[in-house]
């Protein structure tokens, strides 16, 4: 009688530990979108369960610093018959005016022109009159007028009454607009914005230990108020009416006084 043999296959053993590895690598993607689909019930990755007892309070703080800059405007108008000799006469005054600025020792680069300009003029002609039938008025050309306007910057205020009476002097129609800044402002903010919230975390305190809990964590914060600038130095506008004196006019005495600054913050704290 004849014994049918079978054989039998063994996977060699490097065969299974990839095998075995296969396995693990699938069973680490099921966990890993396993876990991802679960925390997509939340609004963001890493928010949370919100905080369901809070306290909102708020508070203000403010800087006083005196201005270490200073910006005007200058304005130079010129009219003339024809539009070329208009802009030459306001092209020499505002040249002049530049120039000069630059020998007071302002730097090129706070001396801007923020405005130039040049229009038709006209005069209206009312028409005659003549057995209760008044002919048509018409307009007719008087000229051209130029306008060029720079804004200047002044690092240093104390300079800044000698330079409104200079441009005066060298030609300038009008200067108007003297406002007083000061250069680092950021510094200034977060300065105020430290205040603010000093004083809110002070009101949480206070506010907690009435309350007899304790404070958590900060759940919210916003700034408003806008910038929180407040300029206690007042504009102002000087008229020259296009005259160009010899000598120096005298300079007017001018008051920087000092600016506010203020950040107003609303804080969301967590209790419990």
């Amino acid at each position: 009688m004849d014994i049918e043999k079978k054989e039998i296959h063994i996977m060699p053993p490097h065969r299974m530990q990839v095998a075995g590895m296969f396995a693990l690598t699938m069973l680490g993607m099921f966990l890993l979108v396993l876990t991802v689909s679960s925390l997509k019930q939340y609004h963001y990755i890493g928010s949370g369960v919100s905080a369901s007892n809070t306290i909102t309070v708020s508070g203000d703080g403010e800087v006083f610093a005196v201005p270490d800059t200073a910006t005007f405007s200058v304005t130079v108008q010129e009219e003339a018959k024809e539009a070329k000799a208009a802009q030459e006469v306001a092209t020499k005054k505002g040249n002049d005016i530049k120039a000069y600025l630059k020998s007071e020792g302002i730097d090129e680069k706070d001396i801007q022109t923020t405005d130039y300009s040049l229009y038709p003029q006209y005069d209206y002609i009312n028409g005659t009159c003549t057995q209760g039938y008044c002919q048509p008025g018409k307009q007719t050309l008087r000229g051209f007028q130029v306008s060029e306007t720079l804004t200047v910057k002044v690092r240093d205020t104390k300079k800044a009454g000698d330079l409104l009476a200079g441009v005066g002097s060298k030609g300038a129609s009008s200067v108007s607009g003297l406002n007083f800044t000061i250069d680092d402002q950021d510094k200034l903010d977060a300065e105020a914005r430290d205040k603010a919230i000093a004083k809110a975390k002070e009101k949480a305190e206070a506010l907690a230990d009435a309350l007899g809990v304790g404070i958590v964590r900060v759940v919210g914060f916003s700034e408003n108020g806008g910038d929180g600038r407040m300029y206690y130095a007042k504009t102002m506008s000087v008229g020259m009416g296009g005259a160009v004196d010899a000598a120096m006019p005298p300079s007017p005495e001018i008051a920087v006084g000092q600016n506010k600054i203020t950040s107003n913050v609303t804080i969301t704290y967590e209790i419990r």
